[in-house]
């Protein structure tokens, strides 16, 4: 089991109100999985990728990652988890407007310390090749398509071979041609065995996924399986 999920919650404390933004949700995802995440405003939904992507951490409850419990990791420890274990895809791409392409997409091997400056380039404009964008390693991100743009993102987030890639409305900004151009480069991921978990409010989005999660009122109302 990559993932093992165990009655999380999560309370954000609003000065005299609460949010209850999880209440108790119980989720396991087995390496390879693809899976996809869904619900309305206000779901969970953003809250729960988050706490798998330990950029946020449960008020309680368990998350294991990998046979490692991350729910009550420090900051330092879980910067180091997500850098060499998630890869992130962003709905509004998160690249670095003043570097060019090969250097946003090396970034991550740049914080994981033991990488040195020649190598990190050649493993990023490798992987920028294999996504088709060999001819833009040079440009900078205001200088190409949204497609481009999300390609580079996924770039980076597979820099460092990570166990699971998260991906938070991936196709949000995009048209639809070039939003299931993205979706095409993920199902292909899924296919070659890499752990996906997508974010999506699309329904066309989620099909790609073998097993869809809906969440309502900070729980998971139901499961659908295609």
């Amino acid at each position: 089991m990559l993932i093992a999920v165990d009655g999380l919650t999560r309370t954000y404390d609003l000065g005299e109100a609460k949010v209850h933004a999880l209440r108790g949700v119980d989720l396991a995802v087995e390496a390879g999985e693809y899976l996809a995440i869904m619900g309305p405003s206000g779901s969970g939904k953003s809250t729960l990728m988050h706490i798998l992507g330990c950029l946020d951490t449960p008020s309680t409850g368990r998350y294991v990652l990998g046979g490692e419990e991350v729910s009550s990791l420090t900051g330092r420890e879980l910067a180091k988890v997500r850098n060499r274990r998630i890869g992130f895809v962003f709905q509004n791409f998160n690249l670095l407007p003043r570097i060019d392409l090969v250097a946003n997409v090396a970034l991550p091997l740049v914080y994981h310390g033991s990488v040195s400056k020649a190598e990190r380039l050649g493993r990023a404009a490798k992987q920028l090749e294999e996504l088709g964008l060999g001819h833009r390693l040079k440009h900078r991100p205001n200088e190409l398509s949204g497609g481009e743009r999300q390609r580079a993102a996924i770039a980076r987030a597979l820099i460092n071979e990570p166990s699971i890639l998260l991906a938070d409305e991936p196709t949000g900004n995009l048209d639809s041609k070039t939003g299931r151009e993205i979706m095409d480069i993920l199902d292909g991921l899924s296919a070659a065995g890499k752990t996906v978990c997508l974010v999506t409010h699309d329904a066309n989005v989620a099909e790609h996924a073998g097993r869809t999660v809906h969440m309502q009122d900070g729980a998971i109302a139901r499961e659908d399986f295609s």
